[in-house]
Order: structure tokens, then sequence, then C-alpha cells
């Protein structure tokens, strides 16, 4: 009997902790998702002369049961030669071509528009 109250013990002990982790693990993400779209916000939205430099694209998913997901993101480098990466839609990963000349509009880590010029 003493056999199976600690293994009773141990089980309940381990899917508690497995609980917390789960729940620990969404809650920071939801935090962390919260707090980038108030800083976003609360950013001024700025309009800077910017240059396409790469593009990229991140695939997940896609196996035997499972749809794929792509995700675009575009780097630009503004004058004095900070580079900003950005995740934007297809449709604007589609239209721009790395070595692209423009106005870029930002606000925080969202991208607006790029406007080629």
């Amino acid at each position: 009997m003493l056999w199976f109250d600690n293994e009773i013990t141990f089980v309940s002990s381990f899917i508690t902790i497995v609980f917390f982790i789960v729940f620990g693990s969404i809650a920071f993400s939801l935090i962390k998702a919260i707090v980038t779209w108030s800083i976003n916000n609360q950013s001024q939205t700025l309009t800077v002369p910017a240059k396409v430099v790469s593009k990229r694209t991140n695939i997940r998913g896609g196996s035997t049961n499972s749809a794929a997901y792509t995700s675009y993101f575009i780097t630009f480098e503004e004058r004095h030669g900070e580079r900003q990466e950005f995740k934007v839609n297809g449709r604007n990963f589609g239209q721009l071509v790395e070595g692209d000349i423009g106005l870029l509009t930002y606000q925080g880590t969202r991208f607006h528009t790029f406007e080629r010029q």
C-alpha cells in the first residue's frame, strides 16, 4: 500500500508541475503580446527614407495532417545605416524586391507601408 500511495503522490505532483509550466508559458506569451501591442500604440508613427535589404520567410506546420503557415519578413535599412525587420503580409512581401528604395512608414515594431520611389 505504501508503494501505491507514493506512486499516486508522484503522479499528481508531476501533473501539477506540468500544468503550471504550460499555464505559465501561455500567460507569459499573452502578457508579452499585450505589452508589445501597448508599446506600439504609444509609439510615434514615423515615415523615413529606406531601402529593402533582405526578405525572408518562416514556414511552420505542413506535416501529414496539418496546414502549413508562412510568415513573411522584410529588412529595411534607413539612411544612417540602422536596419529594422518587420513582419509583413504576403502581398507586401511579393510586391517588394531587394534594392527597392522608398519611404517606410512604421509605428514601433508595426509595419504600415512602403512607397517605392
